[in-house]
């Protein structure tokens, strides 16, 4: 059996290998319409002091929540990450933008901040790596503030099997090389979450966490994935709101 250890390395290697391919896309979400609707699943819940509000964005990948809010005024951004080629993309992209976001690499389940420190946090399709997405959610809940917020966009990706989805040709997944497809698989078979009823699951683990309300939104994926285009996640999203 993998170690946790080698799973993470094994996600490290992966996402390294994908970094600039996965950037090159990112940048293009950030030009399109998704954008904006991605804006209105999170400014919503945001207080409008974009000068003092901390933000953390955790999972960043090349950085496309952290260039977002960014955008939107918001001038205590950081995103982290485990893979370092990542973090390299997302600086990349962030260039020239005032303010700019921060970016580390850092490990979700072991941030390593002072307890208290976001009003926010926020990710995307991260937690279904974690080897422990209990102590991730017991560390993130500890960074927030009282009254902070956590948003989770995930999908139950050891569960739905998008294979009935006809996808277009400029399509994330259809330009994965079949050995990266094959340790993608070999890194999900490895994982917790592949196993677990989510976003259930998750529900408990947030209020084990210390969470005082979680409620989950599963119509995330009919308001941003409104085209099948080179964007689309063919499973379906579901979105975990959690105050501390």
């Amino acid at each position: 059996m993998s170690t946790v250890h080698s799973i993470k390395e094994d996600v490290v290697s992966y996402w390294g290998e994908r970094s600039k391919d996965f950037a090159s896309q990112r940048k293009r979400e950030l030009e399109s319409k998704k954008a904006d609707r991605w804006k209105a699943e999170i400014l919503p819940f945001l207080s409008d002091d974009r000068k003092h509000t901390r933000i953390l964005d955790v999972g960043t990948g090349s950085g496309f929540f952290s260039i977002l809010l960014s955008q939107e005024g918001y001038e205590n951004v950081t995103g982290i990450d485990l893979t370092p080629e990542m973090i390299d993309k997302a600086k990349e992209l962030s260039q020239g933008l005032t303010p700019a976001p921060s970016f580390f690499v850092m490990d979700a389940e072991q941030p390593d901040f002072e307890s208290e420190s976001f009003d926010m946090i926020l990710t995307r399709n991260l937690t279904w790596t974690l080897p422990h997405p209990d102590r991730a959610y017991r560390e993130w809940c500890r960074l927030l503030k009282k009254g902070g917020i956590l948003l989770n966009f995930d999908a139950d990706y050891g569960e739905e099997n998008p294979s009935s989805v006809e996808l277009p040709e400029n399509h994330a997944h259809k330009g994965i090389a079949p050995e990266l497809m094959r340790r993608h698989d070999q890194i999900m078979a490895a994982l917790p979450n592949s196993y677990l009823k989510r976003p259930g699951t998750d529900v408990e683990l947030l209020k084990l966490a210390g969470f005082s309300t979680v409620t989950v939104d599963f119509q995330v994926s009919d308001r941003i994935y409104q085209e099948i285009d080179e964007f689309y996640n063919p499973v379906r999203l579901f979105k975990l709101y959690a105050k501390k």
